[in-house]
């Protein structure tokens, strides 16, 4: 620890000092004469700066750190002081007078300040190099600038010469890992500086001084500062040979049969696949079972053949066209392009460990898969009984462009050490193009690095040479042991190029000329490295031609395999999943009802508080309603029904997992789902002891970080792994939900009829019009409509005992106003053999609305006659309250609805009592309730047809409601679209006002409005 106070503080000094340094140059092309990388040339005499005349030290500050010693009357004084009574001075300056002098007081007298200053400026240049050598290590395979020597790895700068090379000096023996702790306190410069050029200026550049842990830099001194660099064997090589020759055999292959073909390959980055495999061995080897692994596009579709070993005719039936065309009669959704595609296999590693890898599927939003590996992993975790976090892990795949340019690779880096998110660590290979499709690094990022994100949050940056293998090996492997020692994110930055551009048939010579003229004429890595192995005699050249040949053959037979394969679909499904039903195989209407005796049972045993506990006035009030709800059976509320939902399922042997901001209480105080000891601050979470020695996690609720992008794609990968759970996102405010958009869109909405992968997320999103605002009412409810697969033109088949018509659409969205139907909502996502997103316009001020209240009886397990009574199961439409018959010819309007209007519709309709009026509440959206809808419609034959809501007219559900009601009143012979009356808010650019008087106003005209006598002629 005096080691880092010391070299961290007399570095900083440095520093401020030379404001002239910057790191705003990331690549600056030299002079014939400035092009030296080598740290032992020395600045001339002659422009040398002068130091500054050190200035005596008031006696007073003999205290201080080491970091202060500049002056020598300071030190001489520091000396004195130490002999007199070493604990007199700070510990720093202890230990280094017992290094400098040890206990021989003898030698005190033969002590001078110049050689405590020079051992001072040595070990000041030991500490540069590891903290600056990375920037000039031999990182560019390209080699088409070099970089500035920093000043502080000049030694001249630290007041030495090049007379002082074969001179000896004192280091000394410090507590601390690599050069300083070995057995040799004298050493020549000489020997000092090339034994760090070695370890920090070679092909592999180290950034790792920014973590403020002495245990892990000293672990990683004990690897990078070694006398020797740990070899590979004959063996280890030629296995890493012939990963690299499959790497760039397979791209060569795939070029030559589809040269038109975007695959968006690895020529020029082609070390990182058996980068990657090393990745993944050397993690084996540390106990992972498991491999997460998210990819962008390029180098996707080598992966996929490559490592996951998905079967090659497989792929190349991708690159034919022909992959739907032999079987057509199973789901076979939409598909993807080839190098979106995910996959699920076994591996066997080196060292003949069995390893599971799920290549998670990706759309073109390079980083929007990030949250999706780690949500997924730490589900796999939590099913694996993973506590430890070693048996499952991730691995990311980045651009250099991508992971500084889009704002979820941060907000996902920012999840790595939050409780309920932690992964343990993630290895991340950042596929460092040195360009981001057309633009350059000084366009494309403010920092100097691409993985400068990292030292945000303490994870050391490995930098390599793409053309050097075994650098890029030996990078990866200490990655993965990192990952696995320390369980917190390694970053290995492989530093390489495209040689075809963006995609193959791009041309890159338009923005970089001077880049491809380079690698134009430039080897490739597995020419590198085939001529180091037979040049050192590791390898003969028959094995070279050897693997060559063995390759071909493969990928000749799996091409000729391909014209007649047939695609099996557990190619896309996880075992977890065995039994499950795609959307051609029917599945049975379950009950989701329970029986109220158990629902009793349960519902004390998640009010009953321990006495131990001392809850907030307000929170104990609230459970203490809560008890009174279940012995009335009466006014059961929103959050308790949802309390009740989350503990029968977890009752039933279900996994329920709840995250978002501010979840724990509620946005609005209606979940208390944690309770805070107001003595000692200790929580306590009722859900948690619903079953005997319930297991830990198996009901989470948790906090997230203020992040709707990254928070909702963890919990869509947390989805993904297990059928067997309910998982659910809040928004604070649905609103806010935007900002996961593109999880919304690429994700959420398609990834069944993309890539064959259920799910079953649930968005709760607070929606309402209250008068907040424009940014606290709307969930933007019209934009999840507007993406439903539907054909609003033609009716499905609706049998009521099946659930076709929901497993044909692809997803789910409902607008509930009873706590009752949100109950059997929440348990009908686990109680049926299929999984589908489900999209909530959760209420706000129905939380506590005086009607919007259930009766236990409507949770029980009692089967209802048909879905209009109040059965077991979720009621897609509530019909009107007042029992009407099958047939009321004298009711002259029917006001169909949906959510929270219906309550002020409602207070309406009993104030003027109009009789001849009737509601009814469309609770599921989507899929559209056409059999429930023309019930109605046969059961109002003269009624006028109006649809109300409170959002404008360009937003809500209207423009997806009218061409269905259309279809259905045709299908009655019920007249025209334009006898489809609307009632509600104009068309506006913004969702709602910001006035709250104005807020008023509105919601009374709609309201009164529909209620109104006159026929409503709006807006035909």
């Amino acid at each position: 620890m005096a080691w880092f106070r010391v070299a961290t503080a007399i570095t900083k000094r440095k520093l401020l000092q030379r404001s002239a340094w910057n790191f705003a140059p990331r690549i600056q092309v030299l002079s014939s004469q400035q092009k030296t990388f080598h740290a032992t040339n020395f600045t001339p005499k002659s422009q040398a700066v002068a130091p500054n005349k050190p200035s005596p030290v008031p006696l007073s500050r003999l205290t201080d750190s080491f970091l202060y010693g500049s002056s020598s009357t300071y030190l001489e004084e520091l000396q004195k002081a130490w002999e007199a009574d070493p604990s007199s001075v700070d510990e720093s300056w202890d230990i280094f007078f017992r290094n400098y002098i040890g206990h021989d007081t003898s030698r005190i007298s033969q002590v001078s300040t110049k050689q405590i200053q020079e051992s001072m400026s040595l070990m000041l240049l030991v500490r540069a190099y590891q903290m600056y050598g990375h920037m000039i290590a031999k990182l560019d395979p390209l080699e088409l600038g070099q970089r500035q020597i920093p000043q502080e790895l000049d030694p001249a700068n630290y007041g030495f010469t090049e007379s002082d090379l074969d001179r000896e000096f004192f280091l000394g023996a410090w507590k601390i890992s690599g050069i300083l702790s070995e057995n040799q306190p004298v050493r020549t410069l000489r020997s000092i500086l090339t034994r760090l050029e070695k370890a920090y200026c070679g092909t592999i550049g180290y950034e790792y001084m920014h973590i403020a842990d002495t245990e892990k830099c000293n672990w990683l001194r004990d690897r990078i500062e070694s006398e020797e660099t740990a070899k590979f064997d004959r063996e280890h090589c030629l296995v890493i040979l012939e990963r690299l020759a499959w790497s760039l055999k397979y791209e060569m292959f795939l070029g030559t049969k589809w040269s038109s073909a975007k695959r968006f390959g690895l020529e020029g980055a082609e070390t990182l696949i058996p980068g990657l495999q090393e990745v993944i061995d050397r993690a084996a080897d540390f106990g992972a079972e498991n491999v997460v692994l998210g990819t962008t596009h390029r180098g996707r579709v080598n992966a996929l053949g490559t490592v996951v070993k998905m079967p090659l005719r497989r792929i190349f039936c991708e690159f034919n066209g022909t992959l739907n065309s032999p079987d057509e009669r199973g789901y076979t959704g939409t598909g993807d392009v080839k190098h979106h595609l995910g996959a699920s296999y076994d591996h066997k590693t080196r060292n003949s460990k069995n390893v599971h890898i799920s290549l998670v599927p990706n759309p073109s939003h390079l980083e929007a898969v990030d949250p999706v590996v780690e949500g997924k992993t730490r589900a796999k975790q939590y099913f694996s009984n993973d506590s430890e976090r070693i048996k499952n892990i991730s691995i990311l795949i980045h651009g250099d462009g991508s992971l500084p340019g889009q704002g979820v690779a941060y907000e996902s880096l920012h999840l790595s050490a939050l409780p309920n998110y932690s992964t343990g660590g993630t290895v991340h290979l950042v596929l460092n193009n040195q360009v981001a499709f057309t633009t350059d690094p000084d366009s494309g990022r403010s920092s100097q690095y691409c993985t400068d994100i990292a030292k945000a949050f303490d994870s050391p940056v490995f930098h390599v040479n793409g053309d050097d293998m075994e650098a890029v090996a030996r990078a990866c492997q200490l990655a993965a042991e990192w990952r696995q020692t320390f369980h917190s994110d390694a970053m290995v930055d492989v530093v390489c190029y495209r040689r075809f551009g963006h995609n193959e048939v791009d041309e890159p010579f338009l923005t970089q000329p001077m880049m491809y003229k380079v690698i134009k004429n430039h080897p490739t890595a597995l020419d590198f490295y085939e001529k180091k192995l037979v040049e050192s005699g590791v390898v003969t050249q028959e094995e070279v031609d050897g693997i060559h040949n063995k390759i071909n053959k493969i990928l000749n037979d799996e091409f000729l395999a391909s014209k007649d394969h047939v695609p099996d679909r557990k190619d896309w499904l996880s075992a977890n999943w065995t039994g499950f039903k795609s959307p051609d195989q029917l599945s049975p209407i379950r009950n989701t009802g329970v029986k109220i005796g158990t629902l009793k049972k349960i519902g004390k045993s998640i009010t009953t508080l321990p006495d131990n506990i001392t809850p907030h006035r307000a929170v104990k009030k609230f459970y203490e309603q809560r008890v009174q709800m279940l012995e009335s059976g009466e006014g059961i509320d929103w959050g308790f029904a949802e309390a009740l939902a989350f503990a029968t399922l977890i009752a039933e042997g279900n996994h329920v997992r709840l995250s978002g901001q501010d979840v724990e209480r509620g946005t609005f105080s209606h979940r208390h789902a944690v309770i805070h000891d107001q003595q000692t601050g200790v929580k306590y979470c009722p859900l948690d002891h619903v079953n005997p020695n319930q297991r830990k996690e198996m009901f989470t609720v948790c906090n997230s970080t203020l992040s709707e992008f990254g928070v909702m794609g963890f919990e869509f990968g947390y989805s993904l792994e297990n059928p067997h759970s309910l998982v659910m996102w809040e928004a604070q405010f649905g609103d806010f939900a935007n900002g996961g958009q593109v999880i919304i869109d690429n994700f959420l909405s398609s990834c069944e009829a993309k890539w064959l992968r259920q799910n079953g997320l649930v968005l709760l999103l607070p929606h309402g019009y209250d008068g907040q605002g424009p940014e606290h009412s709307s969930a933007r409810l019209e934009r999840f409509l507007q993406m439903s697969n539907e054909n609003p033109f033609v009716i499905p088949e609706m049998d009521p005992k099946v659930t076709k018509q929901i497993q044909e659409c692809n997803w789910q969205v409902v607008n509930i106003t009873t706590p009752a139907n949100y109950f059997h909502v929440l348990r009908r996502q686990i109680h049926r053999e299929f999984r589908k997103p489900l999209i909530v316009m959760s209420p706000k001020n129905l939380l506590r609305h005086k009607e919007c209240k259930s009766k236990i009886s409507e949770f029980g397990d009692v089967e209802g006659n048909d879905e209009h009574q109040e059965s077991t199961k979720f009621m897609r439409l509530i019909k009107d309250k007042n029992n009407h018959s099958q047939l009321e010819e004298g009711v002259r309007r029917v006001i169909l609805c949906s959510g929270k209007v219906y309550y002020d519709l409602d207070e309406e309709h009993g104030k003027i009592n109009a009789k001849d009026i009737a509601i009814c509440r469309v609770e599921q959206l989507c899929p559209f309730p056409y059999d429930l809808i023309q019930q109605e419609l046969k059961r109002y034959p003269n009624a006028e047809v109006v649809w109300c809501q409170e959002e404008p007219m360009n937003m809500g559900a209207y423009y997806y409601m009218l061409p269905r009601l259309w279809t259905s009143m045709k299908t009655l012979g019920r007249g025209s679209m334009e006898d489809i009356k609307y009632v509600g808010r104009n068309p506006s650019a913004a969702t709602a006002t910001g006035f709250y008087k104005i807020h008023q106003k509105e919601q009374s005209e709609l309201v009164h409005k529909a209620m109104q006598n006159q026929p409503i002629h709006y807006p035909f």
